[in-house]
């Protein structure tokens, strides 16, 4: 039997895997470190009501702290990956965790909303280091298929458990005391994790043919940052606006320059060679669009219960128990469910789950304060997402040789999470866009008195209908409250229906593109040449 990197395979169950040096400290310690970054990424999650009430923000600035840490994350994960390679995981895993837990120390004592944004962005940064770094440590240590489709869905459901974990940290915190003490839980959780990694992580290197991309980077990040930026800002500037429209054609720009620089470069950033594997290739494409779905469904539902209906922070933690443990819970059987079944169906039914869960969300009522309603979608979209992330993960490092293997996992994370901070902005562009036009259309025939009229169409045109919906009831405006949730019930509906759509579109890609495609983990009697470390 051959490896698909030609490397011919030994025989027995899993030669030599026992005896891999330090794989369970490095495993631990991975785990470890996903789950801190994950607490990170989800802690806003439960507290963007809070947000509005204590730093007066209003709909794209609330984006804004989800955004600013997955932009951060997105735009240089191809970067350390080859800073993982160069120099080593351990070392990037240890620097991003310490970056984590500055950013944090900036969000718990942020005096506003910008620098809230500051602290998002810097923990965005430390995650995307901790997330390639971590994930090429276990493959640089694995020896075997089965043992790495064991490490990776372990390591997918801590990440998922971090994710679930991190809204009731915040809502409990909310709860006691106040959201920034849920940001100094995250300080203490970064530090125990550097320990964690310098102590048990053990080291690895691939620097073969790696080398910086500057022209790549720059053009990579800038592009997608500004393109980001328009789609953010788009809702409440208007898209018509000078800035939106400038930000759309000069990221569209740098985006297609990036291309070109990518195809000459030497020592690329992003191998483009990857997707000539259809296998590769599929998943990457249904890793953006899948995860648009996913976050984009965990972003409305926290818009929803928090900014527009105004619940107790740990009520909106608890639906995220939903959307994220199954992840973590389904880990046994996602594991032995990548030996048994080709990815074809696991991608495709963990997609289709996640469009049936947003397509149940459509039927949600905003006046509705009560949680049942947001069981079976919640659990149909978290289940779904169990399914699709670790069998992804799983087919990305299964498609390619072990010396591309930081190359790889840092592009696949970068894919991911491109659909996690595109989730968040399209939700946030369709919800607030179709909400700013459903109140503006309205309100001049509400039948409110002048006064009213008057303070709600001049809070809605600086702040949207979110902002009239947080009005005290005595405020000048108030009288418009219940037009402004009617219209953000509308758009965030709109929201979920878009997910829905998404999930439905890679589910048909996954089952169109990958026919013929070999299951994501070879057997276990195939085992993996050794990473270079």
């Amino acid at each position: 039997m051959t490896l698909n990197n030609g490397t011919p395979s030994s025989h027995g169950p899993t030669a030599g895997a026992a005896r891999t040096p330090g794989y369970a400290g490095t495993l631990a310690a991975a785990c470890g470190a996903v789950f801190t970054a994950q607490v990170a990424n989800a802690l806003p999650a439960s507290l963007n009501g809070l947000f509005q009430q204590d730093l007066d923000t209003h709909g794209s600035q609330l984006t804004w702290i989800t955004s600013a840490f997955m932009i951060a994350v997105v735009c240089f994960e191809f970067t350390f990956g080859i800073l993982g390679d160069l120099f080593g995981r351990r070392r990037l895993v240890a620097a991003g965790t310490t970056l984590v837990a500055v950013g944090s120390t900036v969000a718990a004592l942020a005096p506003n909303v910008q620098t809230l944004w500051v602290g998002a962005a810097l923990n965005g940064l430390g995650a995307g280091a901790m997330f390639p770094g971590s994930l090429t440590a276990i493959t640089a240590v694995t020896r075997s298929a089965r043992q790495r489709v064991h490490a990776v869905a372990l390591w997918s459901g801590c990440l998922s458990a971090g994710a679930a974990v991190s809204p009731l940290i915040g809502g409990a915190f909310a709860r006691v005391g106040s959201w920034r003490g849920s940001f100094w839980v995250l300080v203490g959780l970064a530090v125990a994790s550097v320990v964690l990694t310098l102590l048990l992580l053990a080291e690895s290197k691939s620097a073969e043919g790696r080398k910086f991309d500057v022209a790549g980077q720059a053009t990579f990040a800038l592009g997608l940052v500004l393109v980001l930026y328009g789609a953010v800002e788009g809702p409440e500037s208007g898209w018509d606006a000078g800035p939106v429209v400038g930000a759309f054609v000069v990221g569209g720009l740098l985006l297609a320059v990036f291309v070109a620089v990518e195809l000459r470069a030497e020592a690329p950033i992003l191998d483009l060679r990857l997707f000539r594997n259809r296998a590769y290739a599929v998943s990457s494409v249904v890793a953006v669009i899948g995860m648009l779905a996913f976050l984009g469904s965990c972003f409305a539902t926290s818009m929803w219960l928090g900014p527009v209906q105004h619940q107790d922070p740990l009520r909106v933690a608890v639906p995220f128990l939903l959307l994220q443990g199954p992840a973590f819970v389904l880990v046994p059987v996602v594991s032995r469910l990548l030996h048994r079944v080709a990815p074809t169906w696991l991608l495709s039914a963990g997609c289709a789950l996640m469009a049936a869960g947003a397509f149940l969300a459509t039927g949600l009522d905003v006046t509705d304060t009560g949680l049942g309603a947001f069981v079976a979608p919640a659990l149909l979209i978290g289940t779904g997402f169990a399914l699709t992330v670790s069998s992804m993960t799983a087919v990305a490092l299964d498609s390619v040789p072990p010396r591309l293997a930081g190359m790889a996992s840092a592009t696949t994370n970068m894919l991911r999470d491109l659909g996690f901070a595109l989730g968040p902005v399209v939700v946030g562009a369709v919800a607030l866009s179709h909400a700013g036009s459903a109140f503006a259309e309205k309100l001049p025939t509400a039948g409110l008195p002048a006064d009213q009229l008057g303070a709600a169409t001049a809070i809605g045109r600086t702040g949207g209908p979110i902002a009239v919906n947080s009005l005290p009831p005595d405020a000048p405006g108030a009288a418009a409250r219940a037009l402004a949730l009617d219209a953000l019930g509308s758009g965030f509906t709109t929201a979920f229906l878009i997910c829905g759509i998404a999930a439905t579109a890679a589910t048909a890609l996954t089952l169109v593109g990958m026919l013929g495609t070999r299951k994501a983990a070879a057997p276990a009697t195939e085992p993996l040449e050794p990473a270079a470390a």
